[in-house]
């Protein structure tokens, strides 16, 4: 087991002896080993091979033995035991928002509640709002949140459809009788949360691929196997669908399996305007459904479907039905979407000074290796307390730290920058920091932490922090967290429009928990003339490749490298951050 894995593992030891009532301080010294782990900057396998374990503070004897256990045999029988002792329904009701631990025990202990339909019975009687430490809006927050979880209970994000889909798509990739292969569905289309990944590849031999895909490592069990489809259940809970078809179907039957259906329909209903019929087979010349081969146009790619039907090649991930034909009216192809690797660096990052996991140092050096030519440190402002959030002074003294890591950088010749910044909390009357402190930043970006019910007072937060001269862009503008947490109530034009009038910009938070401003208000905000941030919101070193997902959401939501600022070269976005401060004339 990795690093990641085992810190994991000792999270869910902490909460199972929190749910038992054991000794706090237990339960506390497994999340403080978990988050040592965590932050290792070397694998535990190291570590443990030189003996090095016992030697780490926070990490004891007994600690020692089950971490040593669980990297050399990937299994703690302590943790299953432990795990086994719990009614399984208490674990499923730690997932529903605003029940930790101490709750969940409390409402077991005191009510008998142990699943989660037994919690919602108990909301509606009345009993939790009784229980001493819930209440009335309690009780209706957790109501709201059982509601909210069942609404995607059959969901995932995009990062976790990836991973499952990645693997087994080089699988057909190297399958000899596979000539061609693709994701296709909402995964292709790059949506933020899907339901199935949908496969497609095209063969001579059907069977032979068929067999190989459900015999797969990862693969729970096999819902059903015909000729030319499989469903099977992936390890990790997600259902998997792969159709093979032939090789002369496969760009009609790729188009089809990606839609979206809102999509489809206009492509369908362009074709018959045309005296044509389209379908998963093909695009036939005939004015009825059809799979006739002989009446099939010769389209060996969609680019070529989608010319037969005088639309320049319209992406899948823009295929939504969401202006994407009002776009392409014309049959002028569009200005090319930005890519991931257009990206010269993040402009919202956290360090190990707030709740980040990283050294100053090791965030540079993660961010050099990968190419970057710039990287910024924005650490919590004070009022996120729960993020060890950085007071005035800290700022000050993490401004003299980033300016020694840059000259650090110089004198190794590399070429990466680090931006001293923050992530400032818009609290309800003003930011949380004074203007004298944030015009000694490079970046500013302001976020709303904790937001209120009333939409007219948040909306407002958001536009009097896009007057602040020294905002540079707003982050996360919801706040909402997909599958977890719905968004903030917010008039999102209203504060694009803001941003349009100050010249700020709007950050697209690619922690794919976020994606956070939603791809559907990009095409508002870009006719507006407002740019795009595609930040990490990094915490720790893998989610530098965030940028990729992002990089994603910033196309679906049609946006261009010209959109994006955090594609200019390190000079060019210099004068980028400073332009908004010289046009209120407060340049440093």
């Amino acid at each position: 087991m990795n690093n990641a894995e085992v810190a994991a593992v000792l999270v869910e030891i902490g909460v199972l002896l929190e749910l038992k009532g054991e000794n706090p301080f237990k339960s506390r010294a497994y999340a403080t080993a978990a988050r040592i782990i965590e932050t290792l900057p070397e694998s535990l396998g190291m570590v443990i091979g030189e003996e090095r374990l016992r030697q780490i503070p926070g990490i004891g004897e007994a600690l020692q033995e089950k971490i040593t256990q669980l990297v050399t045999t990937g299994r703690l029988p302590y943790h299953e035991e432990l795990k086994a002792s719990i009614p399984a329904g208490l674990l499923d009701l730690l997932q529903i928002r605003g029940l930790g631990p101490k709750k969940v025990r409390k409402v077991h202990q005191e009510l008998g509640v142990a699943t989660v339909d037994e919690m919602e019975q108990a909301c509606r009687d009345g009993r939790i709002a009784a229980l001493d430490g819930f209440g009335l809006k309690s009780q209706a927050g957790i109501l709201e949140a059982i509601a909210f979880r069942r609404q995607f209970a059959s969901k995932h994000l995009l990062f976790t459809a990836l991973a499952a889909a990645e693997p087994l798509l080089e699988v057909l990739r190297g399958h000899p009788s596979v000539v061609r292969c693709s994701t296709a569905g909402s995964l292709r289309r790059w949506k933020e949360i899907i339901g199935d990944v949908d496969l497609l590849a095209s063969s001579q031999d059907p069977a032979a691929v068929m067999g190989e895909f459900v015999s797969q490592e990862g693969i729970h069990s096999v819902i059903a196997q015909g000729e030319t489809k499989a469903s099977v259940i992936l390890s990790g809970g997600i259902q998997a669908d792969l159709r093979v078809v032939s090789d002369t179907e496969f760009p009609f039957a790729l188009a089809y399996f990606t839609g979206s259906k809102e999509h489809n329909i206009v492509m369908r209903q362009r074709a018959i305007a045309r005296g044509l019929r389209l379908n998963e087979y093909g695009l036939f010349r005939s004015s009825e459904e059809t799979r006739d081969p002989a009446l099939r146009l010769p389209c060996r790619t969609e680019q070529e479907i989608f010319e037969a039907l005088d639309l320049p090649y319209i992406e899948p991930e823009l295929r939504e039905d969401h202006g994407e034909f009002e776009a392409a009216g014309d049959g002028v192809p569009a200005a090319r979407l930005v890519e991931w690797t257009d990206l010269k660096g993040s402009l919202h990052n956290h360090t190990n000074w707030s709740d980040g996991t990283d050294t100053i140092d090791d965030a540079a050096k993660v961010a050099d290796h990968a190419g970057c030519a710039y990287w910024a440190i924005t650490d919590h402002s004070q009022a996120s307390f729960q993020a060890s959030g950085l007071s005035d002074e800290r700022v000050r003294a993490q401004i003299a730290a980033i300016a020694v890591a840059n000259q650090k950088l110089a004198d190794s010749g590399s070429a990466l920058h680090l931006f001293a910044g923050t992530e400032v909390d818009v609290l309800k009357s003003r930011l949380d920091f004074d203007d004298d402190l944030l015009c000694q930043l490079d970046v500013v970006v302001a976020s709303l932490h904790v937001a209120g019910s009333n939409e007219t007072d948040n909306t407002q937060r958001l536009i009097r922090a896009a007057e602040n001269p020294f905002v540079h862009m707003l982050g996360h503008l919801t706040g909402r967290l997909l599958l977890d947490r719905p968004a903030y109530p917010v008039n999102q034009h209203a504060v694009i429009d803001a941003c349009a009038a100050t010249g700020t910009w709007i950050e697209l938070n690619a922690n794919p928990h976020r994606f956070d401003m939603d791809w559907r208000l990009w095409q508002y905000a870009r006719s507006k003339g407002v740019k795009c941030a595609i930040n990490c919101d990094a915490h720790r070193p893998e989610h530098l490749g965030f940028l990729r997902l992002g990089a994603g959401i910033a196309r679906k939501g049609g946006l261009t490298k010209a959109d994006v600022v955090n594609t200019l070269p390190l000079e060019a976005l210099k004068k980028a951050l400073a332009m908004k401060r010289t046009r209120h004339g407060c340049a440093r």
